[in-house]
């Protein structure tokens, strides 16, 4: 006998707070999918439909019979397809980091103040946020055509006591350079920080770029979230250490310290951000690292002893805790940022015709 396996329950969720223009219904139920305890004889696929109400909490089946079984010899064979590569995604993978201090002038008394209205006007723009960049994500052969950029994560930087949201970082992806700082001036929370002219547009050219050669090795790709917190160290290079060899030097010992730690979720090397990935003007200036550690503590100690620092190759090292922000536009998990906005971003977005479903934007599933 199998064990009895848990029901996955799906729930679409209204809310008081919308975005317009709105569809005419909202779904005002969830759909639970089980599966019997006990399966007994040849395969089988036994499903059953079971439909909540919300308003009184009672349960009720879908059908005339609960249980509806198919042989799953009478099953059709289908041939997935391939997940294809986004239009976007042609060896780019560019570093976008965002530090509001520096950026606004808001900071330029030195007031302590000043970095909680940051914080707050950060915080009142991150839906916003959220939403330009699962614009940029969603598009499909006849739909947002001119999106160039893929917005392949965002985080909310944290302050060292984790109260205050104080930059974000994003790694994007996009055929070139000008493309990628083109999509950046969209960015709600960057125009606020430097402000636009008097056509509209947002110069971003002070917002460090970089180009992120990302190590797609298995062993470097560890669930972020298991044993510990994820946190995202960056690192940035002596200035004479392309010169000396350094990084070359300490390069396999850095990559095992990596590996046996078996703690990191994406690592790589950032370069300058030519044009052309091939540019000799393209060298290592520093290192994007997010791991898992179960405190601070912990992550510094981790980069502390990582054999790149030992040696000697960093002038900065910084750590932080992030917020990861949902900006895949997939809703695959509810956004724990905003949990009651995210099934009304979905439905506005399906509403203005964005392909939000797998099988219209199959590329996003990274």
């Amino acid at each position: 006998m199998l064990p009895r396996i848990p029901s996955l329950i799906f729930i679409t969720l209204g809310s008081s707070r919308s975005f317009a223009p709105k569809p005419q219904h909202t779904p005002n139920k969830r759909t639970s999918r089980t599966s019997p305890g006990d399966i007994i004889g040849r395969p089988s696929l036994l499903v059953a439909a079971v439909h909540a109400d919300f308003d009184d909490g009672t349960i009720s089946n879908s059908g005339d019979s609960l249980l509806d079984e198919v042989d799953l010899a009478d099953v059709p064979v289908t041939e997935e397809i391939p997940v294809p590569n986004s239009r976007n995604n042609v060896g780019n993978r560019f570093f976008a980091l965002v530090y509001d201090r520096t950026h606004s002038d808001k900071w330029a008394d030195g007031d302590a103040e000043a970095l909680w209205d940051l914080h707050e006007e950060r915080t009142s723009l991150t839906e916003d946020h959220v939403m330009w960049a699962r614009k940029q994500n969603l598009y499909n052969e006849t739909f947002n055509t001119e999106s160039m950029a893929d917005i392949l994560w965002s985080h909310q930087l944290l302050s060292s006591d984790t109260l205050r949201a104080i930059g974000h970082a994003m790694c994007i992806d996009s055929p070139t350079v000008d493309l990628c700082r083109e999509a950046m001036s969209r960015d709600p929370i960057i125009r606020s920080l430097l402000g636009t002219d008097s056509a509209g547009d947002c110069d971003v050219s002070s917002i460090p770029l970089y180009r992120w050669r990302q190590i797609r090795d298995h062993t470097l790709r560890i669930d972020d979230g298991r044993d510990g917190t994820p946190t995202m160290m960056i690192a940035f290079d002596r200035s004479e250490a392309a010169a000396d060899g350094l990084r070359d030097d300490v390069f396999e010992d850095h990559l095992e310290y990596l590996i046996r730690s078996e703690r990191v979720v994406a690592t790589g090397a950032l370069h300058v951000a030519t044009e052309k990935k091939t540019d000799k003007k393209s060298i290592p200036v520093g290192e994007l690292m997010i791991f898992n550690a179960v405190g601070r503590d912990d992550a510094i100690d981790f980069v502390e002893n990582d054999p790149s620092a030992l040696a000697g190759l960093y002038e900065t090292m910084t750590v932080h805790g992030f917020n990861s922000l949902d900006v895949t536009g997939k809703f695959v998990s509810e956004n724990l940022y905003f949990k009651r906005e995210t099934y009304q971003m979905k439905e506005a977005l399906e509403y203005w015709g964005y392909p939000t479903e797998d099988h219209q934007t199959k590329w996003l599933n990274w």
